[in-house]
């Protein structure tokens, strides 16, 4: 029997981009350490994270194809996580109007073999000057609280996007293309897949 792809995470929208691919694969969420060292740069940082969530699920999990991803956004030196109120969330949005941001995806593959590979993917966007009843309409959606900066490009954020330079994808959760690059390069789809 060849081996299962498995995407270690809970996010779906990262589900919805694999389904892209037509390709069979399993999902377990990955109950991995998402805390981070201050001043870790953000390349390392997604690149750390994924690996966590891929390594978790590998003992559980031998003989597969591991996909792992975790997606930040960064203004300057400052990560933007996921807010926890809709007054943060406010602070957020307010902070990216009318400048660029830079999101970061970070992809980690573990192999059959156990052999665990990752890479980081950047994508810089810039969003329109956004005035205070827009992002409060927004807001009131409740779309911005389960994502990183506070918006979901694939969503009614997309009104607040002036232009992005890199993937696009990248900044939903995951760099598609390159991950099914990565992926062939290992060995996935196995023939008989």
């Amino acid at each position: 029997m060849p081996p299962r792809l498995v995407l270690a995470s809970r996010s779906p929208r990262r589900k919805q981009l694999l389904e892209m691919t037509g390709w069979p694969f399993d999902v377990q969420e990955s109950q991995a350490d998402e805390t981070i060292a201050p001043g870790t740069p953000p390349e390392e940082a997604v690149q750390m994270l994924a690996r966590r969530k891929v390594e978790a699920v590998m003992p559980s999990i031998p003989d597969a194809y591991i996909l792992g991803a975790d997606t930040m956004v960064v203004y300057g030196d400052r990560f933007l996580g996921k807010p926890h109120t809709a007054e943060e969330a406010f602070d957020i949005l307010r902070l990216l109007s009318g400048r660029t941001h830079d999101v970061w995806t970070g992809v980690a593959i573990a192999t059959p073999n156990g052999e665990v590979v990752s890479f980081a993917e950047k994508t810089a966007v810039t969003f329109w000057e956004l005035s205070e009843e827009e992002i409060a309409a927004y807001i009131a959606t409740g779309e911005p609280m389960d994502k990183a900066g506070a918006y979901g490009i694939q969503g009614q954020a997309a009104l607040f996007v002036k232009r992005i330079e890199g993937d696009y994808f990248n900044v939903v959760g995951l760099p598609l293309s390159r991950t099914v690059r990565e992926l062939r390069r290992f060995g996935w789809p196995p023939s008989g897949a």
